[in-house]
């Protein structure tokens, strides 16, 4: 298919690889430009609307609603090449009313909109086997479903459009909160003296193994929060997931206080950094001194 390939971050630039990959013909686009913004076997266009040109499907990774706004609409934009027959799909995670409004606008137009926000990680994004959560129409999935493979394992279809973005901000407020309770077990247990490095196999061991957990517990070992889902992104989608339940008069007490410690560990200068680095703020508010031990690969 001929696809262009919107935003080259953490898991853009390796899922627009995985689409070169696979033999699709690819055009991508960065807002900041230069050669770690390239994708090998990729045109690099101009703007969106020069990617845009001729294609099948326009495909968007960015950071936010405010950033896929502008690259639809804004200047130079994709809005600019829509053509009838057209597929957008957005694995940004953005608002869903914000959403429903977009597909509406390329409707008028004969283009089809589809929410495909993925879960996974650069590890997963590098290696082709993102799970994407989905929203749109059948027909539009299944012109779709090429591309799909070439940059995931499963695709959830939640409904009509709008209904991935809802699921992927149910699906991170239960990452924030699972590695919250994560966090603070460490803390207290490592106040009270509690050896971290044989704590983990137990908590793998008994019931509340998680995903979140096996995931995370070797980077927490050697002290590596380099990003591989910044914080600044996990509290950009808490206040998404937050304002969605203010608008469907929806209580989040639990999520309410997770966002403060987010909000402090961002104040902090932690917000290019891993979410996991709020653990380090949990340790600072706790007076808890990291042992040589727990730094060990």
């Amino acid at each position: 298919m001929r696809v262009a390939f919107l935003g080259l971050g953490i898991m853009g630039r390796s899922m627009a690889a995985n689409l070169v990959k696979a033999g699709h013909e690819v055009s991508v686009w960065n807002r900041t430009s230069g050669k770690d913004k390239e994708v090998e076997g990729a045109r690099t266009a101009s703007s969106p609307a020069d990617a845009a040109k001729g294609v099948e499907a326009v495909w968007m990774c960015v950071s936010d609603t405010k950033a896929a706004e502008s690259v639809l609409f804004g200047p130079n934009g994709v809005s600019d090449s829509l053509a009838e027959g057209m597929i957008i799909a957005d694995s940004s995670t953005i608002s869903p009313a914000a959403t429903l409004r977009f597909a509406e606008r390329v409707k008028a137009k004969g283009v089809a909109y589809v929410d495909a926000p993925m879960t996974g990680s650069k590890i997963a994004a590098a290696a082709g086997s993102l799970i994407f959560m989905v929203g749109g129409n059948d027909a539009a999935l299944a012109r779709l479903q090429p591309l799909f493979q070439a940059m995931g394992k499963q695709v959830f279809h939640m409904g009509e459009t709008g209904k991935g973005q809802a699921t992927k901000l149910a699906m991170n407020l239960q990452i924030a909160m699972i590695f919250e309770g994560f966090a603070e077990a460490l803390t207290l247990a490592s106040k009270l003296g509690v050896d971290i490095e044989k704590m983990l196999p137990l908590i793998q061991a008994s019931m509340v193994r998680s995903g979140v957990v096996e995931y995370k517990a070797p980077f927490i070992l050697q002290r590596d929060f380099s990003p591989n889902f910044p914080l600044r992104l996990m509290l950009k989608d808490i206040r998404l997931a937050l304002d969605a339940a203010k608008e469907s008069r929806v209580r989040l007490p639990g999520l309410e206080a997770v966002e403060e410690v987010y909000d402090v560990a961002a104040e902090e200068g932690q917000g290019d950094l891993d979410y996991a680095a709020t653990l380090m703020l949990l340790e600072k508010w706790a007076g808890v001194e990291v042992k040589a031990a727990a730094k060990a690969s």
